[in-house]
């Protein structure tokens, strides 16, 4: 090589050096203004990837995190081949395309094509560099930048995630959503094409503003795919006869208060996706909106729909209307701490049946009783005397459940449920007491519908999910047999509307539901489990104001059905689930609830079949009142007169005799078979008392038994009678019809009107069992 080529080889080495120098200074003193990752809008999203909410970012731009992969083809097809057909091969700078561009600008005196590449387009969105000469070169100088700092695919992905699409909306993902209601990923021919000149005047050609002339440029990029021969002319010829149909701009909120939630879990999360199915969580909330429409004003609701295989949450409906004032809208209910009502019972009677103490059909006790300085009522003020276990907790009873909760222990109960997530809220230092079953703490929807999928998942509760990575939250509440039972039980209880033998020609789905009432009419549930799903359904008021004669079984139950006919099901949802190896079937009795022993026939009363656990019958609860309490089962000795012997009496032994004793309190309800049956005999003369009729009999003093009364004469008033109950000094409580209308002391005056004609029942029922009875006509 000659002195001189060596020299001028030197000297352009030199000013090669220069130039990267140069470059790398003005790389670091100009950095790239690349976007924060950890900045920007949020979208919360169903699992199809359906946008249930979005969050704009603080300059409130809209924008939905999307790849290179979430994009269809067909976009990425369209956009390069009409904006940059050499992306992938050129530096970031097309010099052909801007010498033609130079060269149009010399011709016509203005700016023809602007032959930007796609990565300068990124650098002008990144940049903001004006339309103009020297913001041409910046925009070429940022390019260069871009393609020495990131890959194609980075600067791809910039694009399709900050292009402007009109108004508020970058990314194709926005856009697509916005303007044609669904994912970027399922794009037809022409909405690709459309997407795809939209950002060349995104004010001018917004489709929802404009469509002809959006439809003129996306029939311009069309007719380039056909000419490139990207696309067939077949293609393009139907791609054409699409219209262009846009959406006004509205952005997603469907579970709105669960987005919300959600987002402030993960702030910097810019793409969440939750369990929801989308069209469900759509279709939920315009039915609870239609519902509430009947309802007084204020009401709000709260709808959860859980997967029990999954425990994954298929719907969450936070409030009736988020944003709604008047309703708080903007209180999540889901997760508001309430009370209960009876829905915590079916968990009651499970724990129940695991520690032994019944069966479906143990005798229990529905009148009224003390416990201590409680005395709970039922929801009607009536009392049905003995009940089965099933169907004291299919009514809901108030007092057969109090006494088993009483028996269990408060304490050990609240800590069963909040050791299965069931956390009961109690004032500060109060500890759990027996009004909790009524009611009387506060629980959490989510919570509540966690245990309830216990009993469709073999008596394992869990953690309510709200998207697919979240841990999987599942601790025992009942074991299998108990759980089976429970559900058996909520299962036959059938439909409001809907007596048993019914025909329903739907083959509905089997449905383990329960209501409750809070105390003052401020709470009103409904929670139903099938096969697949938990439903569980609050309605009230948020600032905890009464909604009077607004109560579970009329106002959350008919939504409850609505909804869990709404849902998918399989063909066994109708169908009963077989029963663990832990259940069997047993013929039980009434009043001892032992088997049925066919060789003494005399001791049952009453036949009942049971669903027993592990093979064991308990027998009857032992009363709690020790003053009014019997042994269930005597053993006696006759005479020949049949007069019973008591222990110390001289006479001769005839016979053994066992008799089966009713509860106490249970007397004033039976037949007077039942009580015939129950009777001892009486005691032989000569024999020292034997304690067995300790009770004073009661007996009631101002009207006698079948009598018959009436209104006085062209009087509107309602017949008036006075009574006292006479053999106490006690406490006396008087029943009519089997409700409570009064409550005396000693033989203080019961007075009572009786509004309705017909025969009615009178009961006197003294604080040590002992009780009196008489009927009454009321003509008029």
């Amino acid at each position: 090589m000659t002195p001189h080529l060596l020299r001028r080889a030197k000297n352009l080495t030199l000013a090669l050096l220069l130039l990267l120098a140069l470059a790398l200074l003005l790389d670091r003193l100009f950095p790239l203004p690349l976007p924060d990752p950890n900045s920007g809008s949020t979208v919360v999203l169903a699992r199809d990837g359906t946008p249930l909410r979005a969050f704009p970012d603080r300059d409130g731009v809209w924008r939905y995190p999307v790849t290179v992969e979430d994009v269809s083809p067909l976009y990425i097809e369209a956009l390069l081949t009409y904006e940059d057909r050499w992306f992938w091969r050129h530096p970031g700078v097309n010099p052909l395309a801007l010498a033609r561009a130079f060269g149009q600008w010399i011709v016509h005196r203005r700016l023809v094509s602007g032959g930007s590449t796609l990565t300068m387009q990124v650098a002008r969105i990144l940049d903001g560099t004006p339309h103009s000469a020297g913001g041409k070169l910046r925009q070429i100088a940022r390019a260069l930048q871009l393609e020495a700092h990131l890959s194609k695919r980075e600067i791809l992905t910039l694009y399709l995630q900050r292009a402007p699409f009109g108004g508020t909306l970058e990314g194709v993902e926005a856009a697509s959503w916005a303007y044609l209601g669904k994912p970027a990923s399922r794009l037809s021919r022409a909405e690709a094409a459309l997407l795809a000149v939209l950002p060349q005047a995104p004010s001018r050609l917004r489709p929802d503003r404009n469509a002809a002339a959006a439809r003129v440029a996306r029939d311009k990029v069309l007719d380039r795919m056909a000419a490139l021969g990207a696309w067939t002319q077949a293609q393009v010829h139907d791609a054409r006869i699409e219209s262009v149909a846009a959406r006004s701009l509205q952005p997603p909120l469907s579970a709105a208060l669960l987005a919300e939630r959600l987002h402030a879990e993960q702030p910097g999360a810019r793409r969440i996706t939750t369990t929801i199915d989308a069209g469900l969580q759509h279709a939920l909330e315009g039915r609870v909106t239609d519902y509430l429409a009947r309802l007084p004003e204020r009401t709000s609701a709260a709808l959860l729909v859980v997967d029990n295989a999954t425990l994954e949450a298929r719907a969450y409906v936070g409030s009736a209307a988020f944003g709604d004032e008047a309703r708080l809208g903007h209180v999540d209910m889901v997760r508001a701490w309430r009370s209960p009502g009876s829905t915590l019972k079916p968990f009651l009677y499970g724990l129940a049946l695991d520690d032994g103490l019944i069966d479906s059909e143990s005798l229990l006790l529905d009148a009224p009783q003390s416990f201590g300085d409680y005395r709970p009522g039922n929801f009607g003020l009536a009392y049905n005397g003995p009940v089965g276990a099933a169907e004291a907790l299919r009514l809901s009873l108030n007092v057969p459940a109090v006494d088993l909760i009483e028996r269990i222990g408060p304490a050990r109960f609240a800590a069963r449920l909040a050791h299965a997530g069931l956390e009961l809220r109690l004032p500060r230092g109060v500890a759990p007491n027996l009004s909790v079953i009524l009611g009387g703490a506060g629980v959490r929807l989510e919570d509540l519908a966690g245990a309830y999928t216990a009993l469709n998942r073999g008596g394992v509760a869990g953690r309510v999910r709200y998207s697919a990575d979240a841990a999987l939250t599942e601790r025992r509440l009942l074991s299998d047999g108990a759980a089976w039972i429970v559900r058996d039980i909520l299962e036959a209880n059938p439909r409001p509307g809907y007596a048993p033998g019914t025909f329903d020609p739907g083959s509905r789905p089997r449905v383990a539901w329960k209501t409750g009432t809070s105390y003052g009419f401020r709470d009103a549930w409904a929670v139903g489990a099938t096969r697949a799903y938990t439903v569980a359904v609050w309605i009230g008021r948020p600032d905890g104001t009464p909604l009077p004669g607004q109560y579970g079984a009329v106002t959350a139950l008919p939504l409850l059905f609505q909804v869990v006919d709404s849902l998918p099901r399989g063909a066994l949802a109708a169908t009963p689930q077989p029963p663990p190896a832990s259940v069997t079937q047993a013929e039980v009795c009434w009043p001892l609830g032992l088997a049925f022993d066919p060789t003494n026939p005399g001791l049952c009363h009453q036949k009942r079949t049971a669903w027993i656990l592990d093979g064991v019958i308990p027998p009857t609860l032992p009363e709690r009142d020790a003053t009014s309490w019997s042994a269930g089962l005597v053993n006696l000795r006759v005479d020949a007169t049949g007069a019973r012997l008591s222990a110390a009496c001289p006479r001769k032994t005839v016979r053994e005799l066992q008799v089966a004793r009713w509860p106490a309190l249970a007397y004033p309800w039976l037949s007077r078979d039942l009580r015939h049956r129950a009777s001892l005999p009486p005691l032989a003369s000569g024999c020292a008392n034997d304690g067995l009729d300790a009770s004073q009999p009661l007996r009631i003093d101002g009207l006698a038994d079948n009598a018959a009364i009436a209104r006085a004469p062209n009087s509107d008033k309602p017949a008036i009678v006075r009574l006292r109950a006479l053999g106490t000094t006690g406490d006396v409580l008087w029943l009519v019809n089997g409700r409570v209308e009064g409550e005396t002391r000693g033989a203080q005056a019961f007075e009572h009107a009786f509004e309705k004609t017909g025969p009615q029942t009178v009961t006197a029922l003294a604080a040590s069992g002992a009780w009196a009875q008489l009927q009454v006509r009321v003509l008029r």
